[in-house]
């Protein structure tokens, strides 16, 4: 083995950490690998003699890449008020790769992805880094050229934000799955009031059907939420039950084309969010539909 194939192997070791971050950071899969993959570039053009933990530079390389990432996405959404949902990370008991799906999804739902969102760059990263994947302060410091104490305030307003609007699901599945079918099941009998009986009164639906689209919402409370289900009722006989970063959810299709994903965040026995990516583009890029037969 010669040198270039030793320190593609060193880079194997870290990748599922480094993609597993860059999810965390950007939202998006596409976006996660390409900064892996740079990260990779980077580090095949570096003098690796020079360094010292090959893991700590390759995470503060990968961060400061994401870090770019979200600023110049900042920018761009300055004069946007589009709802833009996080890409969803589909799996179903058939089919999908288990260990690249844990390793995207695991802790992190689509509800928390959509608040991370929300963050200033500075602020998920900082959030990222130290609550999720255990970086010092220090060494985030130096990423953000700033003080650690700053770094730590970044981190900690982060957090209130995060544990205020992001709701923890309930660690039972099959518990999240009977709660999500009995959703369905009042949806497609448009039967309101067992509708309201499966939602929290403060329920979040959140729906991305793509940029300027007239079907891209925010609707809050049990009977608002409700009633545009009973609406769309006869749309559920088409949803194929999936994990969806990690939950119980659905993919929705007619015909073999996509239409929606719906992640579901079940907490105390109940639906807190539920959110939705209809946007027909990017639903083509994200899904590989399982075999029907």
């Amino acid at each position: 083995m010669d040198e270039g194939d030793r320190l593609a192997e060193r880079f194997e070791e870290h990748r599922a950490r480094l993609r597993a971050m860059a999810y965390r950071m950007l939202g998006s899969v596409a976006e996660a690998d390409d900064a892996v993959q740079d990260a990779w570039l980077r580090l095949a053009r570096t003098d690796v003699h020079q360094v010292e933990n090959l893991g700590a530079w390759l995470t503060t390389v990968a961060a400061r890449l994401c870090l770019n990432v979200l600023r110049s996405r900042e920018q761009r959404r300055e004069d946007s008020f589009e709802l833009h949902m996080p890409d969803p990370v589909i799996s179903y008991d058939d089919g999908g790769d288990p260990e690249y799906q844990a390793v995207l999804a695991d802790e992190v739902g689509l509800a928390l992805l959509v608040v991370l969102d929300t963050l200033a760059p500075a602020e998920r990263l900082a959030f990222v880094l130290h609550d999720m994947f255990a970086v010092p302060f220090e060494d985030i410091a130096t990423m953000l050229e700033r003080s650690p104490a700053a770094t730590r305030q970044l981190a900690s307003r982060a957090r209130r934000r995060v544990q205020d609007r992001a709701p923890v699901p309930d660690a039972d599945l099959t518990l999240q799955r009977e709660v999500v079918n009995a959703f369905f099941a009042a949806a497609r009998d448009g039967d309101f009031g067992a509708l309201v009986a499966v939602l929290d009164p403060a329920v979040v639906l959140r729906s991305d059907a793509g940029v300027g689209s007239r079907n891209t919402v925010v609707l809050s409370g049990a009977d608002t939420v409700a009633g545009q289900a009973v609406t769309f009722g006869k749309l559920y006989e088409f949803a194929r039950p999936a994990l969806v970063n990690g939950t119980a959810g659905v993919v929705v299709t007619a015909n073999g084309r996509p239409l929606s994903v719906m992640g579901f965040t079940v907490t105390d026995g109940k639906i807190v969010a539920i959110d939705v990516l209809a946007d027909s583009e990017r639903l083509h890029k994200l899904l590989v539909l399982p075999d029907e037969s």
